[in-house]
């Protein structure tokens, strides 16, 4: 992960990203950064959201805020992507970017890739699709169309090797964008904790679907736990793609029924797991933020009975959870599909709250985890292979 100098500035026909989920905006965001920084007249368009608008790329196209989850739930999106595809192959033919960035969102993102590859344009894919999950043919694929493979995750590179694709790992880029150094003491005062209060974190997910299967069980979780005889504080960090009227409309059910007050801290997701005792969090690149941030969890995730049955003939790996894969073993309790209900994660919870060693036994495997997964200094390192890729072309 050596850096070198910055290359010479690419060609005025510009960089051209796709990101299409809320989490490859913010990968995106870094990215967009540091291109800026290394070739500040450098032009940046294509697909992605808020954050990459704010750092300095022209959004052609952004689907992040109408993110869904699984197969069959995906269908009623694809006359909005298949609009943002054809105009991002427009801008291919049209302007010949020097390079194309692609950022996770595999079914979307290889179809773009095939389409610039035939017209010549260097294809570079930052944050690779998790085909060692599912899909390992994709593999030959993307060493066929991509120029090189930014890898983020430790054990990538070797796939990508095998299968003959030109591959470098960068680390992680949320190494550039998490807040690191923020102590748990600081982000408990800015959150107006009291010392005698535990906190349990509540992190639905990002999309309408996530939270609408996910918070119902971790607000009956958060009831069974506020009748235990401690002093607890229930804090929900609100993703920005989720509409703050229906998670209030749930938390409103819940307190009818009897359930403990929750805060909605919208803007502070990080200080919320900076703080935290224990989270009940959704399965996704949160919970790798959380690890990052030192935070005790319990992952769990639920989508439709045919998207769940289709996972299960097509995953390869023990695990969805991406501290669980990363560390390679079990390290943070996982409850899906069915068995996610508000007994059961309130059940992980307790333990994590009060078994003697449960809550220091994950955050040592944290430690291991943020060793893993490289140095600061991401964004850079990705942006000086963007370049030298353009460069080259």
């Amino acid at each position: 992960m050596g850096e070198t100098a910055a290359p010479p500035a690419a060609g005025r026909g510009g960089i051209m990203l796709s990101a299409g989920e809320a989490s490859g905006d913010l990968h995106g965001a870094t990215l967009c950064r540091a291109l800026r920084e290394l070739d500040p007249g450098l032009r940046l368009f294509g697909m992605g959201g808020a954050r990459m608008a704010a750092a300095g790329m022209e959004v052609v196209a952004d689907p992040t805020r109408h993110a869904v989850v699984g197969g069959t739930e995906a269908l009623g999106r694809l006359p909005r992507l298949y609009r943002a595809y054809r105009t991002l192959t427009r801008r291919v033919d049209d302007e010949r970017p020097e390079a194309l960035v692609l950022i996770d969102f595999p079914e979307f993102n290889m179809r773009l890739a095939r389409r610039a590859w035939r017209a010549g344009v260097p294809v570079v894919y930052f944050i690779p699709p998790q085909v060692w999950a599912w899909r390992r043919g994709r593999l030959r694929d993307i060493a066929r169309f991509a120029t090189r493979v930014l890898a983020v995750l430790p054990f990538e590179p070797s796939l990508y090797e095998e299968a003959g694709a030109p591959v470098e790992f960068v680390g992680h880029p949320l190494l550039d964008a998490l807040p690191l150094d923020l102590p748990r003491a600081e982000a408990r005062r800015r959150l107006d904790v009291r010392p005698e209060q535990s906190v349990v974190g509540l992190l639905p997910g990002s999309r309408k679907e996530e939270v609408l299967r996910l918070l119902p069980s971790m607000l009956g979780a958060a009831r069974r736990l506020a009748a235990a005889d401690r002093p607890r504080r229930f804090l929900l960090g609100l993703a920005p793609s989720v509409d703050a009227a229906l998670v209030r409309t749930l938390l409103g059910r819940a307190l009818e029924a009897g359930g403990p007050g929750v805060q909605v801290a919208e803007g502070r997701t990080y200080e919320v797991m900076a703080a935290a005792d224990v989270l009940l969090i959704a399965s996704g690149t949160a919970t790798l933020e959380a690890a990052l941030l030192g935070a005790p969890m319990v992952v769990c995730y639920r989508v439709s009975r045919l998207s769940g049955l289709i996972g299960r003939l097509v995953i390869r790996v023990p695990w969805i959870g991406l501290p669980n894969l990363i560390c390679g073993r079990s390290v943070v309790p996982e409850i899906l599909q069915g068995a996610v209900s508000g007994p059961r994660l309130a059940a992980e919870a307790l333990r994590l709250l009060e078994e003697p060693g449960a809550a220091e036994t994950q955050r040592a495997a944290f430690k291991d985890l943020r060793w893993r997964l490289g140095e600061p200094g991401v964004g850079r390192r990705a942006a000086l292979a963007v370049l030298a890729a353009a460069r080259a072309a």
